[in-house]
């Protein structure tokens, strides 16, 4: 791990070596395919057991339903994850933040031991259907409604941009019900639900990716979250998730990173490596700053959130810096490459472009800057 100011040394004996079992994997197993995997638009679904089996998803959850981590072990696992493509970390983030984590805090008895073992062992795949066409960073206003009918739920609205929505076992919905927002487990293959495939995308191409429509959707009342009441219920799964993308993006800084210093250090010019060159170097030291400053913010939310004590503005502010850090420095690795930055022989574009889509989801730069505003001041600037 790229590490300056030795921030390993932070770290306990288990959770360096979960580090170092998630890349030795990753490296093995998913390192060497995953341009082709990008390219091709595949999400690398045989890989879900294996993901299961070594104990990544929902590593950072209790023992009994997942895997008993401390965050910090959780959040290098995001980092080695992202390392090699957001869109591994992505699954792995959507799967423990926001599917196995509602169900955990907000689930029935019998939803927890229906759902979450088979998560955890990667033999379930769940999605986490919020998101809507009109309703990106202001979830308040989606339009999808559950109402009641007798012992059931009928479920309407359209759900947009929704990560392994065409390839989930269920989805976990949120919709406007009698009482507030609500969250309900709808299985595939439910009469009324249909997952549209989203095409074309250029980012996060190793990633399924769907919008999600309910037409008359039914499901049993024992399918709502019991524990799940008004809109505060799904932002505490958001903040699950930005946990692990602000670890995540880490990942992908230092990956582009190792391969803009390896190649400036081969890359001849006017009869000098351009290493040599001081803007060259201007950007490389600008990654490495970002990267360390970031970790040791990671590491500190890590025991934050073990001790109880972590707000979510802070993981705003950790999710902000840390993407957009990445995401700058990816850009600054495209360039440092030339030419050969826009091909998938390198991983700068590709990171490039998947860094594109994980600075705008689970709360946009601007939004980010906003809520942390709203804590700095006491004054509301999102409405």
């Amino acid at each position: 791990m790229l590490d300056f100011y030795h921030v390993a040394s932070l770290f306990t004996p288990e959770e360096l070596q979960t580090k170092a079992a998630a890349r030795a994997f990753l490296e093995a197993e998913a390192a060497p395919y995953v341009a082709d995997w990008w390219e091709r638009s595949v999400f690398p679904r045989h890989l879900v057991p294996r993901l299961g089996e070594l104990g990544m998803i929902g590593a950072n959850l209790p023992g009994e339903h997942g895997g008993g981590a401390s965050n910090a072990a959780h959040g290098l696992i995001m980092y080695e994850l992202e390392r090699v493509d957001s869109g591994l970390r992505s699954f792995v983030s959507v799967q423990t933040g926001l599917v196995m984590y509602p169900i955990l805090t907000y689930g029935s008895d019998r939803q927890k031991r229906q759902y979450l073992p088979g998560i955890a062992r990667g033999e379930m795949i769940g999605c986490f259907a919020l998101t809507e066409h009109g309703g990106g960073s202001d979830p308040a206003s989606m339009s999808t409604t559950a109402r009641r009918d007798g012992d059931d739920y009928v479920i309407d609205g359209v759900k947009m941009w929704i990560s392994y929505g065409g390839i989930a076992d269920f989805a976990l919905v949120w919709a406007k019900a009698p009482g507030g927002v609500a969250g309900f487990i709808v299985p595939a293959g439910t009469p009324g639900l249909l997952a549209n495939p989203v095409k074309h995308k250029m980012s996060l191409r190793a990633s399924d990716t769907s919008e999600l429509v309910f037409d008359g959707v039914r499901v049993p009342a024992s399918h709502r979250l019991p524990g799940a009441k008004g809109i505060s219920a799904t932002l505490s799964c958001l903040t699950q998730g930005r946990f692990g993308i602000a670890w995540g993006a880490l990942g992908a800084l230092e990956a582009v990173y190792s391969e803009a210093l390896e190649f400036a250090g081969s890359r001849i010019t006017f009869g000098k490596p351009i290493a040599a060159r001081q803007l060259v170097q201007a950007k490389l030291v600008k990654m490495l700053g970002d990267h360390t400053r970031g970790l040791l913010m990671a590491w500190r939310l890590a025991r934050l959130k073990d001790e109880g004590a972590m707000d979510y503005t802070q993981v705003s502010l950790a999710k902000r810096d840390n993407v957009r850090a990445a995401l700058e420095g990816a850009r600054a690795a495209r360039e440092i490459l030339g030419g050969s930055g826009i091909t998938l022989e390198h991983a700068a574009i590709r990171h490039m472009l998947n860094l594109e889509t994980v600075d705008t989801y689970e709360g946009a730069y601007d939004v980010h800057t906003l809520i942390v505003g709203r804590k700095l001041t006491g004054h509301q600037a999102l409405e």
